[in-house]
């Protein structure tokens, strides 16, 4: 996992922040999957299609629910992800799980995001409207970017694809995005990850303190990131089955 030489985001919590920089281990209820991921992973881009495809056929989609947490990367790098770092990642990733939706960036290159902290906080922002309007505008977040080659980076992009999300009431991630509430959030889970060795985007917790670094998937990367290229070298994709089943087990126990 990458990390940068910041100072501590943590200094004067307000309390009712406290709990976010707490161990995910100990801290995320039954019934949910807390994720700590960013929007320009293609891991998590994978891990969340199959987490959604498989939660949906296992008949789980209102017994679990998604506790989306931020893994800014740029924090982590301490500078943006390079498009030829993510279109890298289209040619060596896609393949495992195509329907997830991919493309080269097809827009024009001034348009490339040079952040994704708008989009994190605008799914932190959505968890106030509910854990059902968060997912669906994180997992929208995500197809715009990868498939779509859409400017996420833009504050008007993300209030565009809030609108298009019946799920979310667009109004409230502008007034959110404006306000500046959620950066705090995202900053502060950057904190919790670093002080709970939270190794990368993806990585899945369950209420009884077991977890899933990138599950099912291992890749190696041949190159510099922005230069080389990744490839797998292990895919199961059913671990996605195995961790919904443990979560409902967990449910039922509560």
């Amino acid at each position: 996992m990458p990390t940068a030489d910041t100072q501590n985001l943590a200094d004067d919590v307000p309390p009712h922040h406290v709990a976010r920089l707490a161990d995910p281990r100990t801290t995320t209820p039954p019934g949910t999957l807390t994720i700590f991921s960013d929007i320009w992973c293609s891991f998590a881009h994978v891990a969340l299609h199959r987490l959604h495809s498989t939660r949906e056929r296992l008949g789980l989609t209102e017994r679990i629910r998604i506790n989306h947490r931020a893994f800014p990367l740029e924090l982590f790098n301490d500078g943006p992800s390079p498009r030829r770092g993510t279109d890298s990642e289209v040619g060596g990733i896609a393949h495992i799980e195509p329907d997830a939706g991919w493309q080269m960036w097809r827009s024009p290159d001034w348009k490339f995001p040079s952040t994704s902290l708008f989009a994190l906080e605008a799914v932190q922002l959505a968890k106030e409207q509910g854990p059902a309007a968060a997912e669906a505008l994180d997992l929208a977040i995500r197809r715009a970017f990868w498939a779509h080659s859409r400017p996420i980076g833009a504050r008007s992009e993300i209030i565009t694809l809030a609108r298009e999300t019946p799920e979310v009431r667009e109004e409230l991630i502008a007034a959110g995005l404006d306000d500046g509430r959620a950066r705090r959030l995202v900053t502060l889970d950057f904190e919790c990850a670093r002080r709970h060795q939270v190794r990368c985007s993806p990585h899945v917790f369950a209420s009884d303190g077991r977890e899933w670094a990138n599950p099912g998937v291992e890749a190696t990367w041949h190159g510099a990131y922005g230069t080389g290229f990744p490839t797998i070298t292990r895919d199961d994709p059913n671990a996605w089955e195995t961790i919904l089943r443990t979560a409902d087990e967990l449910a039922e126990q509560r």
